[in-house]
C-alpha cells in the first residue's frame, strides 16, 4: 500500500460552512423527524414575527397557515403586522445560519443565534427542492417587495432567484411562503397547542390559525399593552470567562484598567473597581491590551472575592401574574377552573445571568383527576413542547411533596397525578438550552430553587383556598341550619304560651360564636377615566384602567356575644391601583390596605368598600383578607396577620 503523507492529508482538509453543517445535522435544529419539523417551522416564524412586532412597538397580529400537498409536502405561510424587512437585508436574515441582531445583545429575546428561521429556508430546501418566498413592506405608501430564494450550503449565503413587487393591502409586514415535508396529521394537535400556549404567554399578541381544511383558530389577544421593553446591559463579572475577559480587554477603547472595568461591565462602581483592583496587585492605571494571561487571571480571580452587586434586571420582560391568571383563565373557560393561582419569584442571578421565574396553577373543574397534571414550559415567551423529562423545570416539580396540597404522588416524588395544569416561565439574558434545538432547559441549581419557591408558594394558597372554602362552607350550613330552625320554634313556642315571638339576635350569635368576613366583587364598565386614585399600588406607572372599575365590598358581620375591635388588612392585587376607600384606612401601602374596625356590637354588620383601576374583568376573584388583634379561631374569612 502507498504511504499517505501529511501532506496527502492536508490536500483533503477544508472548512466547513455551518450550513453545510447543519444541512447533514438537521436533527440538532429540531428537525429530527416530520413532526418535529413542522411545530418547529412554525415556532420560528411565529417567533419572529413577535420579536419584530415587539421591537417596532406593535401589537402583534399573526397569521399562520398551513396548505397539505400531496407526498406529505406542507405549504406554511407566516405573515406578521411587523415593520418588514430591508430588501437588501432579506436574503442575510432569511438565508444566512449564524446572522442577527441579538447573539452580542445582553437582553431577554425570544432568539438569538440567528439560526431559526433561516434553518427553516434550508430545511424547506432540503426536503422538496423548492425555494422559499418572501414579502415585505416597510413602508405603507409603497408597494412590497418579493424575493425568491435558495440557500448555497457552501458559502452559507443566500442566492436571490428572482424579485418582484406587488400591492399588499397590509401597511407594513412581512410573509414568509416555505415548503416542507412535514406530517401535519401527526403534527396536528402539536400545531394547535403550541399556538394556544404561545398565545397564554404573549397575551399582547393576537393569532390566527387556518388548517388545511379551512378551520380558522382564533387565538384573541388579551392585553393592549405591549411588553415592558428590556434593555441591554453590559456583561457582568460574575458571569464572564477568562477568554471572554481577555477578548474584551484586546477591543477596548479604555486606556486603563480601572476604566475597561467600569465601561464594559455592569455593576462595577468606583468602590468595586477598586476592590477588584486591589485583591488582583495590580496597578489601575495599566493598559489592558498589554497586560499577561497572569494578570487577568488574578483579575478573573478578585471577581469572585469581592461582593459585587447583582445586574440589572431591567434586561428581563417577565409577564406578569395578572397578565398570566387572565391568559390561563380565556384559553381555559371551557373547563371551568374551579381556582388560578399564579407567583412569581424576584429576579436572580446565576453565572452573572439575571434570571426571573414565573409560575400558574391551574386546580379543578373538568381536569381528569386520574392523569398526571399536564405542565407547561415557557422559556422567554416561548413554548418548549418536546424534552418535557430533562427539563430543569420537570425536575423541579417532581421533588415537591405535592400529597400535602391535596394531589396524588404515591412515593413523594414525580409528577403528581390530579385535576391541575402547572405553568412555568424562565424569563432570563441567557436561558441555559440543553440543545441547539431549545426544548428543554438545562439543570441549573438557582433557576431549579427558584421554581420550587415559586410553586410552593402556589401550593400554599392552594391549600388556604381549600381550608378557607371548606370552612366558610361548614359554618354557613350551620347558620343556614340554625335561622332556619330557631324561628319555627321560636313561632311555635310563642303560640303555645300566647306569648309575642322572642328576639333571636342574642341566641343565634351565642350559638354561632364567631365574626363571620365576605368579600363581594363586582365589575363596573365606565367611559370616563379611572377614578381619582389615593395611591399608585403595584402601577408606578399609573396604567389605565380600560374602562373596568373593580368594586369590592368586605361585609363584616359579629356573631359574637361582646363587641369586637380589631384590625382588618387586604392585600392589593398586583397591576391595580387604588381609588375610593371607605371608610378611611388607618395605613396604606403598596402592598396592602388597613383598617382599625371599631367596635362591633354583637348581632351587627359593618361594610368595608373600596375601588380598584387597572384590571379587566375576571383578574381578581377575591381578597386576601388578614386579621390583627382578635383570635383567629373565631374568624372566618380571614387569616392571622404575620406582619409585613
Amino acid at each position: 500500500m502507498a504511504k499517505i503523507t501529511a501532506h496527502d492529508l492536508a490536500k483533503k482538509q477544508k472548512e466547513i460552512s455551518v450550513a453545510e453543517f447543519f444541512e447533514r445535522n438537521k436533527h440538532i435544529l429540531g428537525f429530527g423527524n416530520q413532526t418535529r419539523a413542522l411545530i418547529t417551522s412554525v415556532k420560528e416564524g411565529v417567533d419572529n414575527g413577535l420579536d419584530a412586532c415587539e421591537e417596532a412597538n406593535i401589537l402583534p397580529d399573526i397569521y399562520v397557515e398551513i396548505k397539505n400537498h400531496e407526498d406529505s409536502e406542507c405549504r406554511l405561510i407566516i405573515e406578521d403586522n411587523g415593520p418588514g424587512v430591508v430588501k437588501k437585508q432579506i436574503p442575510h436574515i432569511f438565508g444566512r445560519l449564524l446572522y442577527g441582531s441579538r447573539f452580542h445583545a445582553i437582553r431577554q429575546s425570544r432568539g438569538q443565534q440567528g439560526i431559526g428561521i433561516s434553518a427553516v429556508v434550508l430545511y424547506g430546501q432540503l426536503t422538496t427542492g423548492k425555494h422559499a418566498k418572501i414579502t415585505s413592506k416597510v413602508e405603507s405608501d409603497r408597494p412590497a417587495v418579493v424575493a425568491n430564494l435558495v440557500i448555497d450550503t457552501n458559502k452559507n449565503r443566500a442566492e436571490v432567484t428572482g424579485k418582484d413587487t406587488v400591492h399588499w393591502e397590509k401597511p407594513t409586514g412581512t410573509r414568509i411562503e416555505v415548503s416542507i415535508v412535514a406530517d401535519f396529521k401527526r403534527g396536528k394537535k402539536y400545531v394547535y397547542e403550541y399556538l394556544q400556549s404561545t398565545s397564554i404567554v404573549n397575551p399582547h399578541a393576537q393569532i390566527t390559525y387556518k388548517e388545511p381544511d379551512g378551520t380558522v383558530h382564533l387565538f384573541e389577544r388579551t392585553s393592549e399593552v405591549l411588553p415592558r421593553k428590556a434593555i441591554e446591559i453590559k456583561p457582568h463579572p460574575h458571569g464572564v470567562e477568562l477568554g471572554t475577559l481577555i477578548k474584551l480587554a484586546k477591543h477596548t477603547k479604555a486606556r486603563q484598567l480601572n476604566s475597561f472595568l467600569k465601561s464594559e461591565f455592569s455593576s462595577m462602581g468606583d468602590r468595586t473597581t477598586n476592590a477588584v483592583i486591589d485583591k488582583a496587585g495590580i496597578e489601575k492605571t495599566i493598559n489592558p491590551k498589554t497586560m499577561t494571561r497572569e494578570e487577568f487571571l488574578a483579575i478573573h480571580k478578585a471577581f469572585k472575592k469581592v461582593k459585587i452587586m447583582s445586574p440589572s434586571t431591567e434586561c428581563l420582560s417577565p409577564i406578569g401574574e395578572t397578565l398570566i391568571k387572565r391568559s390561563l383563565k380565556n384559553e381555559t373557560h371551557e373547563i371551568s377552573p374551579e381556582f388560578i393561582i399564579t407567583a412569581s419569584r424576584p429576579p436572580s442571578v446565576y453565572s452573572g445571568n439575571p434570571f426571573q421565574i414565573e409560575v400558574g396553577l391551574v386546580y379543578g373543574g373538568n381536569l381528569p383527576k386520574e392523569e398526571p397534571v399536564k405542565i407547561m414550559r415557557f422559556a422567554n415567551r416561548v413554548p418548549l413542547l418536546y424534552q418535557q423529562g430533562g427539563c430543569v423545570t420537570t425536575s423541579a416539580i417532581s421533588s415537591i411533596d405535592w400529597r400535602r396540597y391535596g394531589l396524588t404522588q404515591p412515593s413523594g416524588k414525580g409528577v403528581p397525578t390530579g385535576p391541575a395544569i402547572f405553568l412555568i416561565h424562565v424569563s432570563s439574558t441567557l436561558i441555559p438550552f440543553t440543545s441547539e434545538s431549545k426544548e428543554a432547559i438545562a439543570d441549573v441549581e438557582e433557576i431549579e430553587n427558584d421554581i420550587k419557591l415559586a410553586f410552593r408558594e402556589c401550593a400554599r394558597k392552594v391549600q388556604h383556598h381549600i381550608h378557607k372554602k371548606v370552612r366558610r362552607a361548614k359554618t354557613r350550613e350551620k347558620f343556614d341550619l340554625i335561622t332556619r330552625i330557631l324561628p319555627e320554634i321560636a313561632k311555635k313556642s310563642a303560640n303555645m304560651l300566647d306569648k309575642p315571638v322572642p328576639i333571636l339576635d342574642p341566641i343565634i350569635t351565642k350559638i354561632m360564636d364567631i365574626v363571620w368576613i365576605e368579600d363581594i366583587i363586582e365589575y363596573e364598565k365606565v367611559s370616563r377615566e379611572p377614578v381619582q386614585t389615593t395611591l399608585i399600588g403595584n402601577n408606578p406607572e399609573g396604567q389605565k384602567s380600560g374602562g373596568t372599575i373593580t368594586k369590592s365590598r368586605i361585609m363584616v358581620v359579629n356573631y359574637k356575644r361582646d363587641p369586637q375591635k380589631f384590625n382588618l388588612y387586604a392585600i392589593i392585587p398586583k397591576d391595580a391601583v387604588v381609588g375610593t376607600i371607605n371608610p378611611k384606612p388607618s395605613k396604606i401601602t403598596s402592598n396592602f390596605i388597613k383598617w382599625n374596625l371599631d367596635a362591633i356590637p354583637p348581632a351587627n354588620k359593618i361594610d368595608v368598600i373600596f375601588e380598584l383601576a387597572g384590571l379587566e374583568q375576571g383578574d381578581f376573584d377575591e381578597n386576601d383578607l388578614y386579621i390583627e388583634n382578635i383570635n383567629p379561631t373565631f374568624v372566618i374569612g380571614a387569616d392571622k396577620w404575620e406582619g409585613e
